[in-house]
C-alpha cells in the first residue's frame, strides 16, 4: 500500500481523452435544428398540386372559399371550370376575368391560348414559373426568391406602382416571387405583382398569400385580392385539380368560334378533353397528414444522432482480451499517481479505508452494513486498542497533506496485518 504513494518516481502523462463526442454532439444538435426548420418550412407552404388549392369551394387553408364569398358579396358572377378549354369557352365575348391560381398545372400546348380572351379582358397568374411565362409569351422573367413572404407597401422599393387596385390595397403580402420585365410594365410591391398589356391585360402575382383563406384577412391581402378579381368583369376561376392532361391534337391555333369568341382550337383531331392520367399516387402517403411525416423525419434524423453519438456503447460491454498483461503493482501505481497528480487525497484515503473495511469485517463476521461505532469497537477489541484511535482510523476525516496520508497508510496497513494477515504472509517460500 506504501508504494502507491512512492514520490521518488515521476509522475505517468494521464492517459488522452477521446474528445469527439464533445464536439459531434453540438453540430448533431445544429443539423437537427436545421432539418426541422426546414421540414416545417417546407410543410408550411402550400403546394398548388393539391386538388384544394385556392380552390372557389375549398374551405381549408390553403383554399379559396373566402375570397369567393367577398367576391359574391361585391356582385362578381364567378364560374369555376376545371378544364383550360371550357374556361377560355366561358369568357364568352366580353371583357371577363381569368384568374389561374396554379398555372403550372396548365400543360404547356394549351398556355399560349391564356392571353386569348375578348378585348378589356383581364388575365391572372399565380406565382408562375420561367416554363409558364415563357409559354405564354410574356417579356418577364423570374429573379429574386425569398425564404418566406413579406408584407410591403406598393412603392417598397422606391419605384412608383401606378396599378390603382395595388394603391388602394396598400401594404400587402406579396413580396414572395420577384419578376422582371420591360420599363413599359406596371412594377409594384417590389417586383413582385406586375401588369403588362400583352394583346390581354396579363397580372402576375409573386404570391398566392392574399387569396389564401388563412391569410386572406391580414394587412391588405382582401383589398387587393378582390380588386384584382373584382369590378365590373365576370370572373372565370380555372381551378385544375391536377397537372393538364396534353392535348389530343398536333397543334392548337387560336380562332373565333360561332359566336365570335377567340377560343383555341386543333388543326386536327378532336376536342382537348381526354381521360384524366390515372392516379398513381401513394395511398399510403395521402392516408396520413403532412404533419405526420413531418414528425416522422424528425424522429428519424434525432434517431440517427443518437446512434451517431453513442457509437460503440449501443449493446453491453463485451469482454476483450488484454493486448499485453499488465501486472497489479504497475496498475495500482498508476492509480496512485494520477491520485497524486490531481491532489486527491480525500479519494485516496477513502480508497485505503475501504479495502482495510473488507478485509476486517469477514474476518470478524460483520455484515457490510455494521455501524461505524460497532464496527471500531470490535476491532479495537481484538486489536487491544483505543477505540476511539480505531474509529479515528478507519472513519475518519480526510489527510491534510501527503505526511498524514503516509502515516494513515502505515497505520492501516499494520492494523490489517493484526487481525486479517494475508494468506501468503509466513509462506516459507
Amino acid at each position: 500500500m506504501t508504494a502507491t504513494l512512492d514520490p521518488a518516481r515521476p509522475a505517468a502523462p494521464p492517459a488522452p481523452r477521446r474528445r469527439w463526442h464533445r464536439l459531434l454532439v453540438p453540430i448533431g444538435l445544429a443539423v437537427l435544428l436545421i432539418v426541422t426548420t426546414l421540414v416545417l418550412h417546407a410543410v408550411d407552404q402550400p403546394d398548388p398540386d393539391d386538388p384544394g388549392f385556392l380552390a372557389p369551394v375549398a374551405a381549408g387553408d390553403d383554399g379559396g372559399s373566402r375570397l369567393a364569398d367577398a367576391l359574391r358579396a361585391q356582385g362578381v358572377p364567378i364560374r369555376r371550370e376545371t378544364d383550360t378549354l371550357h374556361a377560355l369557352r366561358a369568357a364568352g365575348a366580353g371583357p371577363t376575368t381569368l384568374f389561374v391560381p396554379a398555372p403550372d398545372l396548365v400543360h404547356p400546348d394549351t398556355l399560349a391560348a391564356l392571353t386569348v380572351l375578348p378585348p378589356g379582358s383581364r388575365l391572372v397568374l399565380v406565382e408562375p414559373s420561367r416554363r409558364v411565362l415563357t409559354g405564354v409569351g410574356l417579356p418577364l422573367e423570374p429573379t429574386d426568391r425569398r425564404w418566406a413572404t413579406r408584407a410591403v407597401p406598393p412603392d417598397a422599393d422606391g419605384a412608383p406602382c401606378r396599378l390603382p387596385e395595388a394603391l388602394r390595397a396598400g401594404t400587402a403580402a406579396v413580396d414572395g416571387q420577384r419578376y422582371a420585365g420591360p420599363s413599359g410594365t406596371d412594377r409594384c410591391y417590389a417586383g413582385a405583382l406586375r401588369r403588362i398589356t400583352w394583346g390581354t391585360e396579363v397580372v402576375v402575382v409573386g404570391a398566392s398569400d392574399p387569396f389564401r383563406n388563412d391569410r386572406i384577412d391580414e394587412w391588405g391581402n382582401r383589398a387587393l385580392a378582390t380588386g384584382l378579381l373584382g369590378g365590373n368583369r365576370p370572373l372565370v376561376w380555372l381551378d385544375l385539380p391536377g397537372p393538364a392532361p396534353a392535348p389530343t391534337g398536333r397543334s392548337w391555333s387560336p380562332t373565333p368560334d360561332d359566336g365570335g369568341t377567340p377560343v383555341p382550337r386543333r388543326t386536327g383531331g378532336r376536342d382537348d378533353r381526354a381521360d384524366p392520367p390515372p392516379n398513381r399516387d401513394n395511398p399510403l402517403w395521402d392516408a396520413f397528414p403532412p404533419w405526420f411525416w413531418a414528425i416522422l423525419a424528425q424522429l428519424a434524423v434525432a434517431g440517427l444522432l443518437l446512434v451517431l453519438w453513442r457509437a460503440r456503447r449501443l449493446g453491453p460491454p463485451v469482454p476483450e482480451p488484454l493486448p499485453v498483461t499488465v501486472r497489479a503493482a504497475e496498475t495500482v501505481l498508476g492509480r496512485a499517481r494520477l491520485y497524486r497528480r490531481a491532489g486527491a487525497r480525500d479519494t485516496t484515503a477513502a480508497t485505503l479505508r475501504a479495502a482495510a473495511l473488507d478485509r476486517l469485517l469477514p474476518r470478524l463476521n460483520l455484515p457490510p452494513d455494521t455501524p461505524p461505532d460497532e464496527v471500531a469497537a470490535r476491532v479495537a477489541a481484538h486489536a487491544g486498542a483505543d477505540p476511539e484511535r480505531v474509529a479515528e482510523l478507519l472513519h475518519g476525516a480526510a489527510p491534510e497533506d501527503d505526511r498524514e496520508l503516509l502515516a494513515l497508510a502505515r497505520d492501516l496497513d499494520a492494523l490489517t496485518r493484526t487481525l486479517a494477515p494475508h494468506p501468503t504472509e509466513g509462506d516459507p517460500r
